[in-house]
């Protein structure tokens, strides 16, 4: 058989933890010797898990301005376009947070119109504990009204393997809990329990990714107008901005005031957090901190552990807000860390907006 590309997707919702996840899997596979691509996914240019795993030396290409679903065609090009030099052994797919129908209008599009150039490994659903828990138990202190959670249950219906993530954050009972209520909504899907920050429980998913087996074939019954409005709800921003001061100042420090500024900025307006991150970059430093709710506490979870007088930054914020009073929030807090430092700030591009429509470009109703 000629040579087929290992396909591993890792979906779950906004701060579950995809791209520190896909980060360890890429250097499991590299170091194994393997040619590894990594693809990630955004409805906008400038995102902080691209730029971050490229400052990790991976081979990275980005989809940008629609979800793999409605931009299939941008997918297979960026996989192939990864593979123009060397082709990959193994892709690893990052898709949009908030997306969720893949098996049906991703992985059966690719077994259909690809299928002897690739091999597809089980599809991965990370559980975020922090909004997941509160969302499997009907919590309507969850944040997000019940069209936004459908998309999270609908993401863990279409798994052949369910991660509970960050458990590291968690107590043992907690763990526990969740696993309970997993098992109990979402029977005979097997579930793990890992932390991708520190690879806890990490050697039971690279087994379970070696298995054989016809995966990627939950269909999903779906109901688009649902779907789209829950999508719909989330203000989405990303914005890249430089700054720059006389006196030097540490780049991991003003990532998490930027970070927790904003945290309370949402908490004063009453605004759920579904994912806040923030990069800086200089010189071949970098950093990332990141916020996964509005009870979480923020961390550094890349640490640049340097000071410098310059940096560019890019936050990306996914907020249950209007785009507007997002964009006045980010630029405010940016500013005011900005004026905390005697800096000079250059806004770049940002962007915001609400999630349209999904229209993929390809839907197949029953599994091959």
């Amino acid at each position: 058989m000629a040579h087929q590309i290992k396909f591993i997707m890792v979906g779950g919702f906004l701060g579950a933890g995809k791209t520190t996840t896909l980060g360890r899997l890429a250097k499991y596979y590299s170091d194994q010797g393997l040619n590894v691509g990594v693809v990630t996914n955004d409805q906008a240019a400038d995102l902080v898990d691209t730029n971050a795993l490229r400052s990790q030396g991976l081979h990275v290409g980005e989809v940008a301005g629609a979800c793999f679903c409605c931009h299939f065609n941008a997918l297979m090009d960026t996989i192939e376009e990864l593979g123009s030099e060397q082709k990959p052994d193994v892709i690893l797919a990052e898709p949009v947070g908030s997306c969720t129908d893949l098996v049906a209008t991703v992985i059966q599009p690719i077994k259909r119109l690809f299928d002897a150039d690739f091999s597809i490994l089980p599809y991965t659903v990370l559980m975020k504990p922090s909004h997941g828990l509160k969302i499997l138990k009907n919590d309507k202190g969850s944040g997000f009204s019940p069209k936004a959670a459908y998309i999270l249950k609908k993401q863990l219906e279409e798994a052949d393997l369910i991660l509970i993530n960050r458990i590291d954050e968690l107590s043992a009972e907690e763990v526990d809990e969740i696993t309970a209520l997993v098992n109990e909504q979402f029977p005979g899907t097997p579930v793990l329990r890992t932390s991708a920050l520190t690879g806890e429980g990490f050697e039971p998913l690279l087994e379970f990714l070696e298995q054989d087996g016809d995966f990627g074939s939950k269909i999903l019954d779906i109901d688009y107008d649902i779907y789209a409005e829950g999508e719909a709800e989330l203000g989405w921003l990303n914005s890249s901005v430089h700054i720059s001061a006389e006196n030097s100042f540490s780049l991991d420090q003003l990532l998490l005031d930027v970070i927790s500024q904003l945290q309370t900025s949402f908490k004063e307006k009453s605004v759920e957090t579904a994912h806040l991150k923030t990069i800086g970059l200089w010189e071949g430093f970098f950093g990332v901190a990141n916020l996964v709710s509005n009870d979480s506490e923020p961390r550094l979870s890349l640490s640049s552990d340097c000071t410098v007088t310059e940096a560019d930054l890019i936050v990306n914020a996914r907020v249950a807000c209007d785009p507007e009073a997002l964009t006045a929030q980010v630029k405010q807090v940016l500013q005011n860390c900005a004026q905390a430092l005697n800096a000079k700030l250059e806004f770049r591009q940002t962007q915001s907006f609400r999630p349209g429509r999904p229209v993929p470009t390809h839907r197949y109703a029953t599994p091959q």
